[in-house]
Order: C-alpha cells, then structure tokens, then sequence
C-alpha cells in the first residue's frame, strides 16, 4: 500500500510540473529592449489547462499587473441515441462526448497595472497544449514576443 501511494504522489508532481502557467514577454523594441541585458517578465497564469484564467506579474520597476488570458478552444461534441441489444448492457443507451478538436487556437491577453500601464498582446497555441507564442505592447511604447 505504501508503494503505492509514494507512485501516486510522484505521478502528481511530475503533472504538476509539466503543468506551469507561467508566460514570458521578452522585451523586442522600446525602452525596456534598449537596457542591457533586457529584462524578463515572467507572467503566472491561472488554470493553464483550462481556456481562460487570471495573469498576475510584475514589471521590472516592481509595479503590479493583473489581467487575464483567454484562449478560443473549438470542441466537438457527439451524440449518441439508440437501442442496445448486447447481452450485458440490454437498453437505451445515451452519451455525450466533447472532445477538443487538432489545429492552431487563438488567444489573447490583457492586464492593466498598479501605475496604470496597460498590456495587451495576442499568441497562438496548438490545441490540448500548454505551449504558444505571440505578441504584446504595452502603454509605455513597449513590443514583447510572448512565449509559453
């Protein structure tokens, strides 16, 4: 029993971890990408599997930021109806399934900050992943690429 347990706690840190939320905007023109080296935002995303959360993040000078992330997941989803006539499972069957359908999914971000500068950027992720890159700019004449 006990072997089992540790088994299971190890396979719930190895999800965890493949699981990150974080995002990273790389300063790519303005005043942020004139220092040397230029910083690195590092974002905390919320629900990373899911197609929305909140973004929380500081910006080099420790100002706050909080937004949010949305990403447009198209599912399929399937009906079934009928009679089943098996031996084991005699009756009506009905299920529903939605499954998460292959390609390339579009999102966006949006956060404001504590000193009023604004961020806004769009990126792009391959359907059931945790992966994507993209663009941003913010208020103060900033351009990011946004990778995650």
């Amino acid at each position: 029993m006990r072997l089992r347990s540790l088994a299971l706690i190890s396979v719930a840190a190895l999800v965890g971890c493949t699981t990150s939320g974080e995002m990273r905007l790389f300063p790519v023109d303005g005043p942020l990408a004139a220092l040397a080296p230029p910083p690195v935002i590092v974002m905390q995303a919320a629900n990373p599997t899911s197609t929305s959360g909140a973004l929380t993040f500081r910006l080099p000078d420790r100002t706050r930021c909080e937004g949010t992330w949305s990403a447009v997941a198209p599912r399929t989803v399937s009906r079934t109806r009928g009679l089943n006539l098996s031996l084991r499972r005699p009756g009506v069957e009905l299920s529903n399934t939605a499954e998460v359908v292959p390609g390339v999914n579009r999102g966006e971000i949006y956060a404001i900050c504590t000193d009023n500068t604004r961020i806004e950027g769009s990126f792009v992720m391959g359907s059931g992943t945790n992966s994507g890159t993209g663009s941003a700019t913010d208020t103060n004449g900033n351009t990011y690429k946004l990778l995650f």
